[in-house]
């Protein structure tokens, strides 16, 4: 029964978040998840695949160390829901600026060998990407439709530039590698809701 009702509940919850409205540009590689275009030439995301490829980017993840996966983005407004999902899944962080070689230069002192690369936007995050695709690491990356996205292994398709949005596809994602480890039951709250997953925006930003 759980099972009826529960997409119907988080459909709901997150329409409002403007997690299905991309861009005025769509690209072939994101033709398949977008639905039509608004009135105002906005090609919206077909929220039903973004839940299904959330599921799908969750099997994958869970079959990963968590100490094994690398969470990536270059956009500040990034840096709240890579937190909260970070503090959730036990994965790593790598907020601002992916130094370069990372992912391939074994003398540098931050270099990492990760299992795993999530990004939040293909563009914002290309060396990262260039990196692990270069030493044979799979990317789960949040795509919009002006993305290119030749070079991930799983697509996200939604918004990923909007903060309420950003933060509902980190809290969506969070919510359902917990869902299918069995620690958290398909009605269960979340500890944190999609609004601690924000990042906020400080007064001199908002004038």
């Amino acid at each position: 029964m759980s099972q009826q009702t529960e997409p119907q509940d988080i459909k709901k919850k997150i329409l409002s978040t403007g997690i299905r409205v991309g861009t005025t540009v769509k690209t072939t590689f994101m033709q398949p998840f977008i639905t039509k275009a608004s009135p105002e030439g906005l090609y919206m995301i077909d929220l039903d695949q973004t839940l299904a490829r959330v599921k799908t980017a969750a099997k994958f993840i869970n079959r990963i160390e968590p100490s094994q996966i690398l969470v990536c983005s270059g956009r500040e407004y990034a840096s709240t829901p890579i937190e909260k999902f970070c503090e959730i899944t036990g994965a790593r962080k790598m907020l601002s600026r992916f130094m370069p070689g990372t992912l391939t230069n074994p003398s540098l002192p931050y270099y990492t060998e990760p299992k795993l690369v999530i990004i939040s936007d293909p563009q914002v995050d290309s060396q990262a990407i260039i990196e692990a695709t270069n030493a044979g690491i799979p990317v789960i990356g949040v795509s919009n439709t002006d993305n290119v996205t030749s070079k991930i292994d799983v697509v996200i398709p939604a918004n990923n530039r909007g903060r309420k949005s950003l933060a509902t596809v980190f809290w969506l994602l969070a919510r359902e590698i917990l869902i299918q480890k069995g620690k958290l039951g398909e009605n269960d709250p979340m500890k944190y809701e999609i609004d601690d997953f924000e990042t906020k925006i400080s007064e001199e930003e908002l004038e």
